[in-house]
């Protein structure tokens, strides 16, 4: 295996990767004291898509997951991307995106993701070549245009 696999998910697997949600936000909410590991569930299960769904895995298992989505304007849409605190910070995050930049070129689409404000992923999108395109509310909002052909 390389450093990591995208394996498709299933309907079954709607409640481990929520429950994974949950672990890979927590630190992040409770910093911003909006942790509520019930509401976080929901945000996934809510709109949980299993043909849309990849799970990350290494030589440890499933240790993170993305859902990218197809919008109605060509663009795609990072609408999750999560790997469990007991995997962060070895570079796994930025393999995955590596993967997914590669993908969306190939395919000349350009590839959109928002970011709870104040969270430390909006450091991590724009390190990767994001762009902050919208503030909102909660969420900043980011683009990275798909490489030239």
């Amino acid at each position: 295996m390389s450093v990591f696999e995208f394996e498709p998910a299933a309907a079954g697997d709607a409640d481990a990767l929520a429950a994974l949600r949950v672990a890979a936000m927590r630190e992040s909410l409770e910093h911003l004291g909006r942790f509520d590991p019930e509401r976080a569930r929901r945000r996934l299960l809510d709109r949980f898509d299993a043909g849309c769904t990849r799970h990350v895995r290494t030589a440890q298992g499933r240790v993170g997951f993305v859902v990218l989505r197809e919008r109605p304007d060509g663009h795609w849409l990072l609408d999750h991307l999560y790997i469990h605190p007991d995997a962060q910070g070895a570079g796994l995050g930025a393999a995955v995106l590596a993967a997914l930049f590669a993908e969306a070129d190939a395919r000349q689409r350009d590839l959109h993701v928002g970011a709870l404000r104040d969270s430390r992923s909006n450091h991590f999108y724009a390190r990767h070549g994001f762009t902050l395109v919208e503030q909102q509310a909660w969420d900043n909002l980011y683009v990275r245009r798909a490489a030239a052909a």
